[in-house]
C-alpha cells in the first residue's frame, strides 16, 4: 500500500504574517488525505517564534491525524534555531528533499 505524500516548501520569512497561511494549508493537505506531509525549508531563510508556533501545531495537525510530518533542508541559522529550541528533537528533519523521500520509502 503506497502512503500519500504532499510537499509544502514556503519562502522567506516564515513569521506571524505567514504563519496562519502555513497552518491553513496544511489542514488543507490533512484533510485531502496526506498520509506524509514534507516541510521543505529551502527556501525559508528565517524562522521566527510564531513561525516555529506554526510547525509545532502543523506536527500536531498531522500526528492527531495519524499522518507523519518530515521536514528537510533547513538552513545554518534554521538548524541553530532548532537547536537552540531542542525542536530538532521534536521534529523529523532531513537534509534534503530525496533523504526525506527515501525515509518514507523505506518506513
Amino acid at each position: 500500500m503506497s502512503q500519500t505524500v504532499k510537499h509544502i516548501q514556503p519562502s522567506g520569512i516564515l513569521d506571524s504574517t505567514k504563519a496562519g497561511q502555513f497552518r491553513d494549508e496544511v489542514s488543507a493537505l490533512v484533510k485531502s488525505g496526506a498520509d506524509a506531509i514534507v516541510i521543505d525549508l529551502k527556501e525559508v531563510t528565517f524562522i521566527d517564534s510564531s513561525g516555529l508556533g506554526a510547525l509545532v501545531a502543523a506536527l500536531k495537525t498531522v500526528r492527531s491525524a495519524g499522518g507523519k510530518l518530515l521536514i528537510c533542508s533547513i538552513n545554518e541559522q534554521v538548524r541553530m534555531l532548532f537547536e537552540l529550541t531542542s525542536m530538532d528533537r521534536v521534529f523529523e528533519v532531513y537534509s534534503s528533499r530525496e533523504e526525506c523521500e527515501n525515509k518514507l520509502q523505506n518506513s
